[in-house]
């Protein structure tokens, strides 16, 4: 008796010497059932409920008592008939009542070790009368077979331990009893509440549920058991309606359910409620919500304390609709249905209880307490015969049979592995040593007689099997009953499509299953912001476009350059856009750059052609030509402008696009100066005008081209030119690749040749009453007036567009060669048709002797103007100049 200390040695020993004194009979009871046997197994069994006041003892229990107390004769026998199970041996039995109380079974249990006090004999115990213990010796159990409540059993187990021996539980599954530090002789052939939680965990995760609501019985079962649920539900992310796990007291009445149900409408997003409470509890409840017309409002998931058990949805049917329950995993032992159906008081006389549970069940009086003048039932065989009594065999009943042959195993390997005799005991099983019996029921593993494996973990528990149960309505009868939709053996097997929900409890969203939810999942592209102190409850928060969504939690930017997939799992990279050739944005203004291109490169062979004609000699061929290949390289900027950009291309783009533009305004600005300094002195001075000759205009025309070249040049050395990656405005999923100059840079470069256009433009409406022999400054007034109208367009298109680069690419492109279009347009379409249509005007109508001019408004007689005419253009000969002064037109 290891670890036995001798206070609680004398303690116990003090108190079986004192009910010895004075007990009148033999050491066993009339409240117990005792064979006698070579080897003898006890038993507890709750053979009566639980008493009220004083009273231990209630009411018989017919079959969480009577039905297992019988399994567990019925296996005995069946042992002992075996001739391969402990051959030679005789199993007895030393079965006692526990009335359901743990108290009272403590007492009980003290009639186990009554033996085991070994070291003390007998003849010892003197009375305080000075008499001798009348108790007759007794053999001592082997091991223990119960209890079947966890408060019995935690109660028991201490004691038995403190004796070494051994005790194998039927229905008790409180996970304390898993401790080996505190029930180090404990086992069971049914599974501990943990693996009952775990289960029920994962049917809720089965239905995405994540915020529900607990409800437990008082005591180890229904306390122990919620607490194990709520700590697997913490590792699935299920969150339980704080402020309302409620306990539902042993003493419970109407009102405090009412309560309960009033606790749980509190929390209205919580519709799953876990039910880890007894069946009398659990009745209470459901008729408390049946009271308060709730039928729409729970679904119910409940333990074993309900399972399939019809008592606690009588009356409660429609509000217990939907409901999944637990069920042990358990099979009808057909033989022990045999065995019980034949009992009747008259072939059972071992059992000193089953003439009670024989009245109780017939509702008669057996002939024996026919003298009892207040029993006024009918006797026994005037109602029923032994064979119809109503039954149905208890779901423990298998349970009760494994833990007998679980410990005859355990005692045949021990006679095998210590005893050289193949038959009956040897001294090595007398006594029977508890740690060595306790060892080898761990290590028993046999098939049952209704074909179920039978083995233990190391911590002493038995398989983790149950039943998943669903309480259906039949559509067709209108009826209700369980419905098995799946099992559990060490993980979740159902069929989701075998479920049925009360049809009442709304869903959300078109699920088929109703929701148990704080909040709502998210809806793509959105993540959860948790609320703090809650892990269940939150608000959605939706990513930006940019974002992909790292988790459920995240957002996170993709960067520059990479965008977010469709699924928003990751990012890709977004592709460069940049102009494609053969795109229409590309094509109409290829055309357009493509046809002026070769109508310029006509215009300078029509020039070149007839070079010393009257037409191209009047319209200064020096300024002519370079007035044309602006115009040519305006339509050639078009090509970089439509171009992939490269560093290459930008430094292209930089510096054609402002000198195409200067050298074209130049040459105007020049011309335009020129006719307008000569018309001006005309009315004042015969004194030719300086600067006015080819080589001073073609100087002067150069020196306003070399400003733009030079800060081309310094725009270049301090900002090279290169490529950039960017996105308009909010449209971060598109990528353009575009030259390294912003907009507004691209603008202010051309500021210079804005300048030239503003100042052409007034020089063309300063010229523009001049004769009509010298129309081309009217020409060139049109021209400017058009080029201004152009880029005055241009400029709130340009940056209007800025959204996408291919209309503004396209619009740029355009302007330019309609700056050109209109210059050649202008300046040259006419001297061309003359020159090729109507060549007989390309002559010299005036000659530098006979031309007359009177300016409009002037009082100068022919003779001045034509000495300030010849002083001013001519010496026509001489300087080989523009002497004549033939019409344009």
């Amino acid at each position: 008796m290891n670890g036995v200390t001798p206070g609680v040695l004398f303690i116990i020993f003090m108190t079986l010497a004192f009910s010895e004194c004075n007990e009148s009979g033999s050491g066993v009871g009339p409240d117990s059932v005792y064979e006698d046997g070579d080897i003898i197994f006890g038993g507890l069994f709750p053979v009566h409920e639980k008493g009220k006041g004083d009273v231990a003892c209630g009411l018989i229990n017919p079959t969480r008592g009577v039905q297992r107390l019988e399994a567990m004769l019925f296996a005995v026998h069946e042992i002992n008939n075996d001739k391969t199970l402990l051959p030679g041996i005789h199993l007895g039995v030393n079965i006692l009542d526990t009335c359901s109380g743990d108290t009272y079974a403590l007492e009980q249990s003290l009639e186990f070790i009554r033996s085991s006090l070994t070291m003390i004999g007998q003849n010892q115990i003197i009375c305080i009368n000075g008499t001798e213990s009348m108790s007759e010796s007794s053999k001592p159990v082997a091991g223990v077979i119960g209890g079947a409540y966890s408060t019995v059993t935690l109660q028991v187990a201490n004691l038995l331990r403190l004796f070494q021996i051994p005790q194998i539980s039927y229905a008790s599954t409180s996970t304390k009893l898993t401790d080996k530090s505190r029930y180090g002789f404990f086992a069971r052939t049914v599974p501990p509440d943990n693996f009952q939680a775990k289960a029920m965990v994962e049917v809720v995760s089965v239905f995405n549920w994540t915020y529900v609501s607990t409800v437990a019985s008082e005591g180890q079962y229904g306390e122990m058991g919620i607490n194990q649920f709520e700590k697997e539900a913490t590792g699935k992310n299920i969150c339980i309606a704080t402020h309302f796990v409620v306990h539902v007291p042993t003493s419970s009445n109407s009102y405090t359910y009412s309560d309960v149900i009033t606790a749980l409408q509190k929390t209205p997003n919580a519709r799953v409620v876990i039910l880890f409470t007894r069946a009398d509890d659990t009745r209470g409840i459901l008729s408390a919500a049946t009271q308060a017309n709730l039928t729409e409002s729970f679904i119910w998931i409940a333990s074993d304390g309900w399972g399939k058990q019809e008592a606690p949805v009588k009356d409660n049917e429609m509000v217990a609709e939907g409901a999944i329950t637990l069920e042990l995993q358990t099979r009808y032992v057909e033989k022990f249905d045999n065995y019980f159906k034949k009992l009747t008081p008259r072939t059972n006389p071992r059992n000193p209880w089953f003439t009670e549970y024989w009245e109780y069940v017939n509702n008669c009086k057996e002939e024996s307490n026919s003298d009892n003048s207040n029993n006024t039932k009918p006797l026994c065989s005037q109602v029923t015969k032994p064979d119809r009594i109503d039954y149905v065999q208890d779901s423990k009943v298998q349970f009760v049979i494994d833990a007998v042959y679980a410990m005859a195993h355990a005692v045949d390997n021990m006679r095998r592995r210590l005893c050289s005799t193949p038959r009956g005991l040897c001294s090595a099983l007398t006594p029977i040593k508890g740690q060595d019996l306790y060892d080898d029921i761990l290590e028993v593993n046999f098939t049952d007689m209704v074909d179920s494996e039978v083995r233990f973990d190391k911590q002493g528990d038995g398989l983790g099997r149950y039943d998943i149960m669903n309480y259906q309505m039949d559509p067709l009868t209108g009826s209700y009953s369980y419905r098995k939709i799946g099992h559990w053996v060490d993980e979740l097997h159902m069929n989701v499509s075998l479920v049925s929900f009360n049809p009442r409890v709304p869903s959300y969203d078109g699920r088929l299953s109703p929701y148990s939810q704080c909040s709502m999942e998210c809806e793509q592209g959105y993540v959860k912001h948790v609320r703090e102190g809650e892990t269940c409850c939150w608000m959605c928060k939706k990513c930006q476009p940019w974002e992909y969504i790292e988790n459920e939690y995240t957002c996170v930017d993709c960067g520059n350059g990479s965008y977010p997939t469709r699924d928003l799992k990751g990012c890709y990279k977004i592709p460069k856009q940049h102009m494609q050739w053969l795109e229409l944005w590309s094509i109409l203004p290829s055309v357009v750059s493509t046809v002026g291109f070769f109508l310029t490169l006509v215009t300078i062979g029509i020039f070149i052609r007839h070079n010393d004609t009257p037409v191209v000699k009047a319209s200064g061929r020096e300024l002519s030509y370079l007035l044309l290949g602006g115009i040519l390289m305006c339509y050639l900027v078009t090509f970089p402008l439509l171009a992939k950009p490269s560093p290459v291309v930008c430094g292209l783009q930089r510096c054609g696009l402002g000198l195409s533009f200067c050298i074209c305004y130049a040459a105007l600005l020049t011309k335009t100066n020129r006719i307008s300094r000569i018309f001006n002195s005309a009315h004042r001075t015969a004194q030719r005008p300086k600067y006015i000759s080819p080589v001073s205009q073609l100087v002067i025309c150069v020196c306003i081209i070399a400003l733009q070249v030079v800060g081309e040049i310094l725009w270049c050395v301090i900002d090279p030119p290169d490529t950039r990656l960017f996105s308009p405005e909010g449209r971060r999923d598109i990528l353009v690749l575009k030259c390294g100059i912003d907009d507004k840079a691209l603008i202010i470069s051309l500021v210079y040749n804005m300048f030239l256009i503003i100042l052409c433009t007034v020089y063309a409406f300063k010229t523009r009453k001049i004769p009509e022999n010298f129309n081309e400054a009217k020409f060139i007034g049109f021209t400017m007036y058009t080029t201004c109208i152009v880029w005055l367009a241009f400029v709130p298109i340009y940056f209007g567009t800025g959204g996408d680069f291919r209309i503004q690419t396209t619009t740029l492109s355009i302007a330019v060669s309609l700056s050109a279009s209109v210059a050649l347009g202008c300046l040259f379409v006419p001297k061309v048709y003359i020159i090729v249509f109507q060549p007989e005007k390309n002559v010299r109508k005036l000659s530098c002797t006979s031309a007359t001019f009177r300016k409009p408004g002037s009082t100068y007689n022919h003779g001045h103007v034509f000495l300030h005419l010849h002083s001013s253009l001519a010496q026509c000969d001489s300087q080989n100049t523009d002497t004549s002064q033939a019409s344009l037109m």
